[in-house]
């Protein structure tokens, strides 16, 4: 038996995609069948994503990996496991192995008070700042921020620029208010000032036509509540595409958990951001102020999006960090 983690030792990652059945037992199954029959071939989500982007970013740092080895980790309880996907999977074996848990975690950890005393968990890693502050009021200094890295390689800037803004819109609560109260005066600003535009919206487009726009606009409108990371926004950075985003601040309003569970604030939607990037407004009336300043930065070709994405959020400079956090707790 092995009596702990070595540095040349493979990293033991665990990661699988919440599937329960739903109205019969093992119903889970035909109906993934049909999911693919009738919607296609799945799009990789958020979580996956993760899961995908760190497995590369440690390939190429030459760091080896072990892959939902659970038999491995029954017969080696010293190892530590780097579990990465959603709860489920912390209930799928008794674990007796160290965990290192996230980014993919819960919400909020009032959904699991007791996690460190229920588990060997000894570090829960989520995508940015402010959430590491909002879960550290209840798992403390347990909680860490670790970004996963973005794919430079396959998002990389363009020359052929056909329009010149593309909204991404990801508004996720009360869409007929903001609808008319923000993304609707966007879209007629933008028309009045002669600015072509494309929208797409979170959840009903496939990656492909993402990266086809954002290779033929000029500049990125990013609409969005609040971002733990922010992985379609960084994208676009490292498309070499300025964003102009939406960052209202305040509270972190999930209906699920605000008011009435848990209030924290503040919360951003640019949680990895600075100058080169491009510009943020809190509101409508911010918008309009700030337009002409982001415009002008984008045809003068002031901003360095790529550059900040390239010091900062590359699949190896993410990787790198997380092997040192895994390191770290051998």
């Amino acid at each position: 038996m092995r009596s702990g983690c070595l540095l040349s030792d493979p990293i033991n990652l665990f990661y699988e995609e919440p599937n329960h059945d739903r109205w019969l037992p093992y119903d889970r199954y035909p109906r993934a069948v049909i999911r693919r029959v009738v919607r296609g071939r799945p799009i990789s989500g958020g979580q996956k994503l993760v899961f995908l982007n760190l497995l590369q970013g440690l390939e190429r740092i030459g760091v080896p990996t072990r892959v939902n080895d659970f038999q491995f980790a029954k017969r080696n309880p010293n190892a530590l496991a780097c579990i990465i996907g959603k709860p489920c999977i912390l209930d799928k074996i008794v674990w007796r192995n160290p965990i290192l848990f996230g980014s993919a975690t819960s919400s909020h950890p009032i959904d699991d008070p007791n996690l460190l005393d229920r588990l060997p968990v000894r570090k829960v890693l989520v995508p940015g700042p402010w959430s590491k502050a909002m879960f550290s009021t209840l798992w403390g200094n347990a909680v860490e921020a670790w970004p996963v890295g973005i794919d430079t390689k396959l998002w990389s800037p363009s020359s052929q620029k056909t329009f010149d803004v593309l909204i991404y819109n990801k508004v996720r609560w009360d869409h007929s208010k903001q609808e008319d109260e923000l993304m609707r005066p966007i879209r007629t600003w933008l028309r009045k000032k002669g600015v072509s535009f494309f929208e797409i919206r979170y959840g009903f487009y496939r990656p492909l036509e993402f990266r086809v726009k954002l290779a033929q606009c000029r500049a990125m409108i990013f609409v969005c509540e609040h971002e733990t990371q922010g992985l379609a926004y960084q994208q676009a950075l490292s498309c070499d595409v300025p964003v102009f985003a939406w960052n209202r601040g305040g509270a972190w309003r999930d209906p699920t958990y605000y008011p009435h569970r848990v209030v924290f604030e503040p919360v951003t939607s640019v949680p990895y951001w600075d100058q080169r990037c491009g510009l943020t407004f809190e509101n409508l009336h911010q918008f309009k102020t700030n337009w002409e300043e982001f415009w002008a930065g984008v045809l003068s070709s002031r901003f360095k999006p790529r550059e900040y994405i390239v010091e900062n959020l590359t699949l190896e400079h993410c990787a790198r960090a997380y092997s040192q956090i895994a390191q770290s707790l051998c």
